[in-house]
């Protein structure tokens, strides 16, 4: 069987970003412990990757984001901040590392060899998978891309003729180093993509608001009614524990706020809440869940009334009133009495008091997948739908996430996004976009996209791939799950055995025993990742 190559949409920038793989001594820890498999694939990256033009070919790029990839051996955590060039600091050590031959003792020490002392002698890195930022082949040549038939002769038992698949499945592996798709089944076809939605509004809002950007909650000082408003800036990460651990603090907010009050000589006022950043209902379509609070532009800790900060979890009925009342108790902490708090709107006159931001939006981004945290995926699909004039309702987010992909020139066809999560089973996305965002966020020229790699889970070490994989493919995968009742889906990146980066789509509809999908779908990625017969 021909498999097609895609069609271009692009040409990469005239600079690629290096890219990395080496970072601190967690990754050191965690490579011990994953094993050799888990260590070659930490080390096997490339400086750069030489786009292929044709004129009815898709063209993707690996180039910078084989760091992404390269870091799924649990950097998510160890990766170092992001530089004014949107390049990870751990890129960077990882240029500096490259021009050392042998591998690396991850800070152990080592004498004059380059040997730990006590310990073996570090495995010979892998030799360079992408072309050089001279365009010239690195040392040993740019390794060939698995064959199409030999991938077909394996995916096929697993996916075509799998019955834990369902009724309808489709799939795409496409080689990023060349941007040649290696498999397709109905590629094409639109299907319901459950929480792999998350990336492509993972893609959308870092294009539409930049990974620097940050979510602001306030509070202003009305001047004709001395009321003081809490003013929702759509952050569900804004916390009201005690250990913030680097979020946005609703009790950081009250202590300011009751300082700059009391400068003003002000100990006792009305509490209103601003909630009018978005619009239109706040009950997502599938109703009250456990799975997502009430989508509002205020809200404390997801509005969980437990002690849970992922996965399912019971709601506020009333997400902004309990973040607000929340607050007027911290506020009497601090010398201020308020009112009994209610809905308002903050005017153009008022005088901002006091200011709390979120982590950047590249966190947050990693956050919500690594976790599938549907709060923060329908916050960021909303952000989108701001920041591109787009009203801040499920259809106005569902418009901005498709106009932002259009604009990029992805494969949106007839692809339907109702909502930023992927909770609505009216969404719909064919492997060829689930692909082709993955590859778009592996090209040198869109180093802004980085999250979108980084935050996805690695398998039988992080998010919702932490108790998968237990054998075979552990640390080589990363992938976004989905799973629906009838649903299961899977797309990611895959080191395989020779060091060459896949991007991977696999989606199916009718399964009727969750378990038995998702296990069929994990085989299939496996299978990427080990040794052709």
């Amino acid at each position: 069987m021909t498999v097609p190559e895609l069609r271009p949409w692009r040409t990469a920038g005239p600079r690629g970003a290096r890219v990395a793989d080496a970072v601190r001594p967690r990754l050191a820890r965690f490579a011990r412990a994953a094993g050799p498999r888990v260590a070659r694939f930490a080390r096997a990256t490339a400086p750069r990757l030489t786009r292929i033009t044709g004129p009815k070919t898709w063209q993707y790029t690996a180039g910078a984001a084989t760091a992404g990839l390269a870091l799924a051996a649990g950097v998510v955590t160890a990766a170092g901040p992001w530089d004014s060039t949107g390049q990870r600091t751990a890129e960077r050590d990882r240029a500096v590392a490259l021009e050392h031959p042998g591998g690396a003792d991850h800070g152990r020490g080592s004498d004059a060899t380059g040997t730990a002392a006590g310990s073996p002698r570090p495995a010979p890195s892998a030799g360079a998978v992408l072309t050089g930022l001279d365009g010239a082949p690195p040392p040993g040549g740019v390794k060939a891309p698995p064959g199409t038939t030999a991938l077909t002769d394996l995916l096929g038992p697993l996916l075509a003729d799998d019955p834990a698949l369902g009724e309808r499945r489709t799939a795409a592996v496409v080689d990023l180093t060349t941007g040649k798709r290696l498999y397709g089944l109905d590629p094409e076809v639109p299907l319901t993509p459950a929480s792999t939605t998350k990336i492509a509004t993972a893609v959308a809002a870092l294009t539409a608001l930049g990974p620097d950007h940050r979510l602001t909650t306030r509070t202003v000082l009305e001047a004709d009614t001395g009321e003081v408003v809490l003013v929702g800036g759509g952050d569900p990460t804004l916390t009201a524990r005690k250990d913030a651990r680097g979020l946005a603090s609703l009790r950081t907010l009250a202590e300011k706020t009751a300082a700059a009050l009391k400068k003003r000589n002000v100990r006792e006022v009305t509490l209103s809440y601003d909630t009018t950043l978005y619009t239109g209902t706040e009950t997502h379509p599938i109703g009250v869940n456990e799975n997502l609070a009430r989508v509002t532009a205020l809200m404390a800790d997801e509005a969980r009334t437990d002690d849970s900060i992922s996965g399912p979890a019971p709601r506020e009925s009333d997400p902004a009133d309990a973040a607000a009342r929340t607050f007027a108790g911290l506020l009497k902490q601090h010398g201020v009495t308020a009112s009994a708090p209610g809905p308002s709107k903050a005017t153009g006159r008022a005088a901002t008091l006091a200011t709390v931001s979120s982590p950047p939006l590249s966190a947050l981004v990693e956050r919500m997948l690594t976790n599938s945290d549907n709060d923060l995926a329908e916050a960021l699909a909303r952000h989108t739908a701001v920041a591109t004039g787009k009203p801040a309702d499920f259809d106005g987010a569902g418009a901005a996430v498709t106009a932002r992909l259009q604009q990029l020139g992805l494969p949106v066809g007839d692809a339907r996004f109702h909502d930023g999560s992927g909770l609505d089973r009216t969404d719909l996305i064919s492997a060829d976009l689930l692909t082709a965002l993955l590859a778009e966020a592996a090209a040198p020229d869109r180093p802004q996209l980085r999250p979108v790699l980084t935050g996805l889970p690695v398998a039988h070490f992080t998010g919702t791939l932490s108790d998968r994989y237990t054998d075979g493919a552990a640390g080589l995968v990363r992938a976004k799950t989905g799973t629906l009742t009838g649903v299961n889906t899977l797309a990611g990146t895959v080191t395989t055995p020779d060091g060459r980066l896949l991007a991977f789509a696999f989606l199916a509809h009718g399964t009727t025993d969750a378990w038995s999908a998702q296990a069929a779908l994990d085989r299939a990625a496996t299978s990427l990742a080990s040794p052709t017969p």
